[in-house]
């Protein structure tokens, strides 16, 4: 038995006591790869976020400035767009009041259903932003503070919950079952931005071994988001769809950052990142869009390609 099917056994056996967040999703994919959104930080930037800032603050804040980037992806052609609720975790944003980090989480859900219409809502659950082996933070805390802020972002009537950017496989883990508890679908992405390959997160796990334990977590999707560029992701793509049965969630960066004065500009244009729409798809991505450095440019340019590819 191939590892491939070994997983989609270990998958098929623990479904489903929390909801059938897998056939949500393969409803959504019906007609293909869905078109997701872009950068959220680097969009509040342009519109006056500044640095050191909480852009998850802005849900209560800046309210029209956070629902004007949710709207600019989903007139761009965002079949998918997230929230503003990265951070919005309470070890992420110590000290803030747990009633505080309700109503941003709520807000941040509210703000992207306003703009979406017919888009889809998958909101944003980040890392805590501590290492769990350091032991600054154990294991029943940041269980606490993902299943808090996935309990806001379900009841706000978030389509489905993405677990994103991680680097540690059971920091993901426990955000992955946290987010199970709502009954909503979850994704899982990591980034992997080292090794000579660039092929590995921060801490030194690969697609297959990711693969591995967010099937045994009960991932509904998994995928790899920030990191690296377009170029780069393409092989990681494959080695995820190449490990397991479900869909393959694909955001990578608009290339590598660069400081011109104090603006930070990437190095890939829209025309470039959208000439991979084939590669990922044949990749095995389900959903594909940009992180870090990303615009509408960029989400409109792969709108466009996936026109041209139908």
């Amino acid at each position: 038995m191939s590892q491939r099917s070994r997983l989609t056994e270990k998958l098929l056996g623990s479904r489903h006591e929390m909801g059938d967040g897998m056939s949500s999703l393969h409803k959504w994919l019906t007609n293909g790869l869905l078109i997701t959104d872009g950068a959220w930080g680097t969009e509040l930037q342009a519109r006056g976020l500044l640095p050191g800032t909480m852009p998850d603050t802005w849900n209560l804040t800046y309210p029209e400035r956070v629902e004007a980037v949710a709207r600019a992806y989903v007139e761009a052609g965002s079949q998918v767009i997230l929230t503003n609720t990265f951070r919005a975790n309470a070890i992420a944003m110590h000290g803030c009041p747990e009633d505080d980090l309700d109503a941003i989480n709520r807000a941040g859900v509210a703000l992207s259903r306003q703009a979406a219409g017919e888009t889809l809502v998958f909101a944003s659950i980040g890392p805590t932003g501590k290492m769990l082996l350091s032991g600054e933070i154990d294991s029943e805390q940041v269980s606490a503070a993902f299943a808090s802020q996935a309990r806001s972002l379900a009841a706000a009537g978030a389509d489905a919950l993405l677990v994103e950017t991680m680097s540690d496989i059971e920091e993901a883990r426990l955000a992955v079952d946290a987010a199970r508890r709502t009954g909503l679908p979850v994704i899982a992405s990591f980034a992997f931005d080292t090794g000579k390959n660039k092929d590995r997160t921060m801490m030194g796990a690969t697609p297959e071994s990711v693969a591995e334990a967010m099937v045994e977590a009960g991932a509904d999707a998994i995928g790899a988001n920030c990191g690296v560029g377009v170029e780069q992701v393409v092989p990681i793509c494959k080695r995820l769809h190449a490990a397991c049965d479900l869909p393959i969630w694909i955001k990578p960066n608009a290339g590598l950052p660069t400081m011109e004065g104090t603006a930070i500009r990437y190095s890939t244009s829209a025309e470039f990142f959208a000439s991979h729409y084939a590669a990922l798809r044949d990749a095995g991505a389900a959903f594909l869009g940009g992180c870090c450095g990303s615009t509408p440019e960029f989400i409109r340019a792969l709108a466009s390609a996936q026109r041209a590819a139908l």
